[in-house]
């Protein structure tokens, strides 16, 4: 059993893909403005056309680390995409495909960030184990339920049970380090009437500090005890108060709550000895998360529960003097958001749209703005044109028509602020921004007539080629002003020169002589030896350095698994894309 661990396996699992990382090339005619500035406005969004694996590869060098929120809507895995396949090998493709699109999108992620991955039925179980092994388990955060439709017609007869929801599971990159915003609704205004006066119907005050006694300090928590005497706890007359009562008492209104969790664990443990129903206890500690997270807190126990103050959960009207009870966000959405979102954005799409509603709650939690947002299947532009109107940053990644016909349109429609549908009336949304299009390069390899694998130089200009191999070879390309053999950067000493000249022995040793403690990787199409004293060189050809580090010319990576070959599934064991 030494080495083994609890996995999800599949066919083709340990034939990971070699991805090309492609060239972003911008099309700046498709590219998008508004006629007028604002301030915060944020020009430099990407909609990019093309698979959306290379292009998260595209992605990769640049924006790693840095994407506070992904949300992605991948296909169920159902239909007819799989008729052809027995299931096994069905499920096998797909987790392939899904697995390397996870692995790239949590390098994309930063330490802080958040996933939600939008599933059904058929294959959320599977993606659920899949996203364990990806992100880790700790990192799971929870699994939203949303209704997506309602029963009528001959629908819900059609089963045993009628199928009306959908999953949204949500993992953090690093549960130690992920920050969200916690989302609360208004639930009632508070009165002697209200349903928060029955269970918010205690005053704690008085609290005499000079007779706090230190009990203990251990694993970074401070706890301490005050006697009977030193404090008052007053039942308040509820049925009698009004509106104003509650707004003027509510720093001291509280209820009593169960300990849960991990920390309702420690506290039971550590405060076990010292229990007396008569005193009222206190811990301090510095929070990792929550309302609290980063500063040292006080907070209070009495008779084995939490005392929770109304005041943490509420919004106050100054004005008027009065409090609304607010409620955090449920991982089940009852409300059907997906009713009348037909005509949301101006555009229609039959199978997969998803409420403005919807996104907004998910990026309200998991960013501020002017984070980056990500959506790596992004239909008919949802995500982007949320994320837009809530001024943060998005990156849109479509692979068909509906990148122009539906995406483009439609956030053309939200940066001039022609869309008014969707959440632009409560965001107060007017237009402004605009983003950039961009086009996945073509493959930097072809194959000649002869069948040999060359340099495709229809595409690929010196200055593309040289951005492309340093792309490949892991090196940021930042081709220097002064120094014409510096195409590229990957560490501190390390550079890379790329060119199709020959190279000869002097033209080797004049370069090597201006680097001087630094290192070159020069690769060229053809090279004298290196000579003896230019130990800071190493040189290599082109294409040949490069072939076995991808899969060249394949441009689909689609998890659409009926646009796949028949002969690749019928004829090998595990998947070879």
């Amino acid at each position: 059993m030494a080495g083994q661990k609890l996995e999800l396996t599949w066919v083709g699992k340990n034939k990971p893909v070699k991805l090309e990382p492609r060239l972003l090339l911008e099309v700046p005619e498709k590219s998008y403005c508004a006629k007028t500035k604002h301030k915060g406005d944020i020009f430099d969004n990407m909609l990019i056309h093309g698979d959306n694996l290379l292009a998260l590869k595209a992605l990769e060098s640049k924006f790693a680390g840095q994407v506070k929120c992904v949300y992605i809507d991948p296909p169920y895995n159902t239909g007819a995409a799989f008729e052809h396949y027995d299931d096994n090998k069905e499920h096998s493709i797909w987790l392939n495909l899904m697995k390397a699109r996870l692995d790239l999108l949590k390098k994309l992620l930063s330490d802080e960030g958040i996933l939600f991955v939008q599933i059904d039925n058929n294959e959320c179980a599977y993606l659920k184990v899949l996203c364990d092994e990806v992100f880790g388990r700790e990192n799971f955060q929870t699994m939203i339920t949303c209704k997506v439709k309602s029963q009528g017609g001959l629908t819900a007869n059609d089963a045993m049970f009628f199928d009306c929801s959908e999953y949204i599971l949500v993992y953090s990159k690093s549960a130690t380090k992920v920050t969200f915003n916690f989302l609360k609704t208004a639930v009632e205004k508070i009165d002697s009437k209200s349903k928060t006066a029955k269970n918010y119907n205690q005053v704690l005050r008085n609290i005499d500090y000079s007779k706090m006694e230190l009990i203990k300090e251990i694993d970074g928590m401070t706890y301490y005890r005050i006697p009977k005497g030193a404090f008052e706890i007053i039942r308040l007359p509820v049925a009698t108060m009004t509106a104003v009562d509650f707004y003027d008492n509510r720093n001291e209104i509280f209820r009593l709550t169960a300990l849960s969790g991990g920390i309702g664990k420690k506290l039971k443990e550590q405060t076990a000895d010292f229990i007396n129903n008569d005193d009222l206890f206190v811990y301090e500690y510095i929070p990792t998360r929550g309302r609290d997270a980063g500063k040292r807190s006080r907070y209070f126990l009495y008779k084995g529960n939490k005392v929770s103050y109304l005041n943490n959960y509420v919004s106050v009207d100054d004005e008027n003097k009065t409090l609304t009870k607010l409620e955090g966000a449920s991982n089940i959405i009852f409300e059907d958001l997906w009713q009348g979102i037909a005509s949301e954005g101006g555009v229609k799409l039959n199978n997969g749209k998803k409420p403005e509603k919807l996104l907004e709650m998910i990026i309200s939690i998991a960013t501020n703005p002017g984070d980056l947002v990500l959506d790596s299947f992004l239909g008919s532009g949802t995500t982007a044109a949320v994320a837009h109107k809530m001024n943060r940053r998005w990156i849109g990644i479509e692979l068909g028509d509906h990148c122009e016909t539906h995406a483009m349109s439609r956030l053309k429609n939200v940066v001039d602020g022609t869309d008014q549908s969707g959440i632009s009336k409560s965001t107060g949304w007017q237009g402004g921004g605009g983003f950039r299009f961009y086009e996945l390069a073509p493959s930097l390899i072809k194959k000649d007539e002869y069948g040999i694998d060359v340099i495709d130089r229809n595409h690929f200009d010196a200055a593309k080629l040289a951005e492309a191999v340093c792309k490949i070879m892991g090196f940021e390309y930042a081709p220097s002003q002064d120094e014409y053999f510096i195409h590229g950067q990957s560490t501190e000493n390390a550079f890379i020169y790329v060119t199709t000249n020959f190279m000869t022995a002097e033209h080797i040793r004049s370069i090597s002589q201006k680097l001087g403690n630094r290192h070159l990787s020069i690769l060229c199409k053809a090279f004298d030896a290196v000579p003896a004293d230019c130990e800071n060189i190493t040189i290599s050809k082109i294409p040949k350095e490069i072939l076995d580090k991808c899969e060249w010319g394949h441009d689909d990576y689609s998890l659409n698994v009926k646009n796949l070959p028949m002969s690749e599934i019928e004829s090998e064991p595990s998947l070879n894309l």
